[in-house]
């Protein structure tokens, strides 16, 4: 069975015929002959054999990180590829590194099929030391960026004659830009205005709805204090003027600046004992990851210090106002698209993502919508719809073979698959059995094993 990607229902018997990286053929079965044995069936010299399984376009995450330490110990970048790879993830928009020089040798790595990883779309960080100041260093850094072979840039908090500067600049050369506001001078209005590539997160839409031009914040408020930024900040979506964030909304679309929510990484927010507890981490947690996690003020995302259940309560109610934040967008012809942000606040990688689909479906998507949000959507985000994202003729074999139906169960698509009862007894099925980049096929299983065994391995050595 076929889930194409495009926002229509799946279809088949087929089989897809691939040459070199390249999806060469679709051929449509007649059910019958298949059970008959009689059906015109294309020759491989290799197959893959997914009958009863379900074939997706490969995942994107248009909100990854690669990292290779958190809080200053090192972490093999091995084990996020690996990660994001046995997830079914086939191409990640990385967003801000420390390093885009290192990030760009990974992607030409990935592109060779020398490195066992995702394709991987370079955005480099515009803010990165020495942060420029006025509109000449932004379209410096822009011209400068894009030099060195960047596919994007990520913004954070800006001025907006410097914000200005950069999307002028970044549109001149050809590069996309993608926003993380937050507390700033600019909010989504400037993005309208300058039509700005992608929001993410989330901060900024309903900032730009304020009837006071400010969100309530108490007067001994800290910004730079992560308990305060993250506290109220699930108190801002209530805030907001209900018809003027239709307007803003609206506004976006027409715009065409597209919106990645991220919803999974601020779950924790509203269920933190969740967040703590969750399955994978018994095999799959890196100790490195783990350490980072634990409420510690030096690391960016560790605020949980006193979170509250008066916390907890804010954040869910902005998750249902957020969530219909999102239903509206698109149906104005906004474009959502997918990511995770993995490697802060209990998101590991690839499961990150996975969570997110659910959360999408949560927030009222058919999952057939929610496919398309981490596929097609994500393709157009990055410029590439005419050759990633789709199960289609002519497209580029990013390929995956799923045991189960994401349909009916988007837990499926997990790399540890679901439990069913078959026969009075809990069976584990589903998961991604094959993940093919570019042609090359993955055996997500065998990836997902290894990625234990290094867990296993460090968790051993720091015994030691």
């Amino acid at each position: 069975m076929i889930l194409d990607g495009a926002g229509t229902p799946a279809s088949g018997p087929a089989d897809i015929l691939v040459r070199g990286n390249r999806i060469a053929e679709i051929v449509w079965l007649d059910p019958v002959a298949v059970a008959e044995g009689t059906a015109r069936r294309p020759v491989g010299t290799t197959e893959i054999d997914a009958t009863g399984r379900y074939v997706l376009p490969g995942l994107i995450n248009a909100h990854g990180h690669i990292q290779d330490e958190r809080g200053g110990t090192p972490q093999p970048v091995d084990y996020t590829f690996k990660l994001w790879l046995a997830s079914g993830i086939t191409t990640v928009r990385e967003v801000g590194a420390r390093s885009t020089q290192e990030i760009i040798r990974l992607r030409g790595a990935s592109e060779r099929g020398e490195l066992a990883a995702p394709r991987i779309f370079a955005y480099a960080r515009f803010g990165a030391s020495p942060e420029p100041q006025t509109p000449d260093a932004a379209r410096e850094r822009v011209r400068q960026l894009k030099s060195i072979g960047a596919d994007g840039i990520k913004s954070t908090g800006i001025d907006r004659d410097v914000m200005t500067a950069l999307l002028e600049e970044a549109r001149r050369v050809g590069l996309r830009v993608a926003h993380h506001a937050g507390v700033e001078e600019t909010n989504a209005w400037d993005d309208i205005r300058l039509r700005t590539s992608t929001i993410e997160h989330w901060y900024g839409i309903p900032d730009a709805a304020l009837d006071d031009g400010v969100q309530g914040f108490p007067a001994d408020y800290n910004y730079n204090d992560e308990v305060d930024r993250f506290r109220y900040a699930g108190r801002l979506w209530r805030e907001a003027n209900p018809e003027k964030l239709l307007a803003v909304l609206d506004s976006m679309a027409a715009a065409k600046v597209a919106w990645v929510p991220t919803l999974v990484i601020y779950e924790a927010s509203r269920d933190l004992q969740r967040a703590q507890g969750q399955p994978w981490f018994i095999d799959y947690l890196h100790p490195t990851l783990e350490d980072y996690f634990r409420p510690n003020p030096r690391n960016h995302g560790s605020y949980f210090l006193g979170w509250t259940s008066t916390d907890e309560s804010y954040w869910k109610e902005n998750y249902r106002i957020w969530m219909r934040a999102l239903r509206d967008f698109e149906k104005r012809g906004g474009v959502i698209g997918a990511g995770e942000d993995a490697g802060f606040i209990y998101q590991m990688y690839g499961f990150g993502l996975i969570r997110e689909l659910e959360l999408h479906q949560e927030a009222g998507f058919n999952p057939i919508k929610v496919i398309q949000h981490a596929t097609s959507n994500n393709a157009r985000l990055l410029g590439e719809e005419s050759r990633l994202g789709r199960v289609k003729t002519g497209f580029v074999a990013d390929l995956i073979v799923v045991d189960g139906n994401p349909l009916e169960n988007l837990k499926v698509l997990y790399p540890t698959g679901v439990e069913t009862i078959v026969d009075g007894r809990a069976v584990r099925s589903g998961g991604v059995m094959w993940t093919i980049k570019d042609g090359i096929p993955y055996d997500a299983p065998r990836l997902l094993r290894e990625v234990k065994e290094l867990v296993a391995e460090a968790r051993a050595a720091r015994a030691r």
